[in-house]
């Protein structure tokens, strides 16, 4: 089931620098560890539904996997990472899922210019936007791409004109939340208070406490294990502020899990790369074959954004692969060349990659709905298409904006801008 087309196709005219069948070695990177597990292990999912459908071979070379398990951590990233490239020798990575990992393999791709890298998941905007590698490349938009159209929804057609702020105190965190307060800002908004919490925050009860009540919702900017034990102690402590979810605070990985807290979710406005219910049909026969591939009790109802986003990457190895006939001579100049050209008919819409490597796609905005069957989904409210990594703005705005922080965006600077 592939959906890919390439914007130039590359023959490799060249003598292959591979014997007939040699297996092509790749490391798929994911957090198959710490508070981001259930992210990494749909993501590894989509990695290995990606490959199922190609028979696990590429141009005639069979395709071997090595697993590096992260933690979130850059730290844990770069031990992955090292061990791959440097131990077992891979020929590309797929990977990291975590914001801050995409930084930390950015900057040690560098130093292995023998290896492509192709991101999973991560959305940190620094990771293609400041002094990125030619050698790797991101598939997927960043944080602050995934919620275009959010702050304008929630301002416009929520009319929410005050929001405080609750949001993970990493890089994917901050541009999430940039992307989101930059739109509701310009809109006329005003964001009364930000709180940062470190990632694996289990103990929410003084945040909560010191929620304010004089706002008319909260923005939420948390995901996985983080995203549940705040839902849950928000339950129980009596909230019910109306919700705005970060990308990844809907996202399937916390709409599917145990308990009722996640109930506090229906009806939220949120954004990001895909709406589970969008009637496509790519992006029903991609739902389909994720369903198919594994039991219900081993996968969730609907594939999370973690597992669309490492299935695009895994495609795009392929279909770059297949341009070059499987040749990675010469440095891996043509198969680079292929992917930087490469016009992902993906699931959820176009993907094509600007002059850093860095993906234009589409982005949806939703809302979280109950379906019949008990689960909850993201309904589609609104699709963008063509969004780029500048947000709409012009350069010397972006420029203006600055990389995303604790305190970007100055709401104040840009309202009504």
């Amino acid at each position: 089931m592939k959906r890919i087309l390439l914007a130039a196709l590359l023959a490799s005219s060249s003598t292959l620098a591979y014997a007939e069948g040699e297996p092509l070695k790749i490391g798929f990177m994911a957090t198959l560890e710490g508070p981001f597990t259930v992210l990494g292990e749909d993501g590894q999912r989509g990695f290995e539904l990606a490959l199922r459908e190609a028979d696990y071979e590429v141009a005639g070379r069979p395709i071997e996997v090595i697993v590096g398990p992260t933690d979130a951590s850059p730290e844990s990233a770069l031990r992955a990472a090292r061990k791959l490239v440097e131990q077992d020798e891979v020929d590309i990575v797929i990977g990291p899922l975590s914001g801050s990992e995409g930084i930390a393999m950015r900057d040690y791709s560098k130093t292995v210019p023998q290896v492509t890298f192709i991101n999973g998941i991560s959305g940190a905007q620094e990771t293609t936007l400041v002094d990125p590698s030619e050698t790797f490349y991101r598939y997927n938009m960043d944080g602050a791409q995934w919620t275009i159209g959010l702050g304008d929804y929630v301002f416009n057609e929520k009319g929410w004109e005050v929001v405080a702020t609750i949001a993970e105190d990493y890089s994917f965190g901050y541009t999430n939340f940039m992307g989101f307060a930059l739109e509701f800002c310009r809109a006329g908004g005003d964001i009364v208070e930000r709180q940062w919490v470190p990632l694996g925050t289990k103990d929410f009860s003084s945040i909560i406490a010191a929620l304010p009540e004089d706002v008319d919702a909260l923005y939420l900017g948390l995901g996985g294990a983080d995203a549940v034990n705040f839902l849950n102690q928000y339950l129980q402590a009596g909230g019910d502020a109306n919700l705005i979810g970060g990308t990844i605070m809907v996202d399937g990985t916390v709409l599917s899990s145990e308990g009722r807290a996640k109930e506090v979710l229906i009806g939220t406005p949120s954004s990001g790369p895909q709406a589970d219910t969008w009637d496509d049909p790519n992006w029903q026969g991609f739902v389909t074959a994720y369903q198919e591939a594994w039991p219900p009790e081993q996968r969730f109802p609907s594939p999370s954004l973690l597992a669309t986003g490492y299935y695009n990457s895994t495609n795009a190895m392929l279909a770059a692969m297949e341009a070059v006939d499987g040749d990675l001579s010469d440095g891996q100049a043509g198969f680079r060349a292929a992917l930087a050209s490469l016009e992902l008919d993906a699931p959820n819409g176009m993907i094509s990659l600007d002059g850093n490597r860095q993906a234009i796609g589409s982005n949806f905005v939703t809302e979280v709905v109950q379906m019949d069957d008990g689960t909850l989904a993201t309904q589609l409210v609104n699709k963008i298409d063509g969004v780029e990594q500048t947000l709409g703005l012009t350069s010397e705005q972006f420029a203006e904006l600055g990389l995303p922080s604790r305190d970007v965006v100055d709401c104040t600077a840009w309202q009504g801008r």
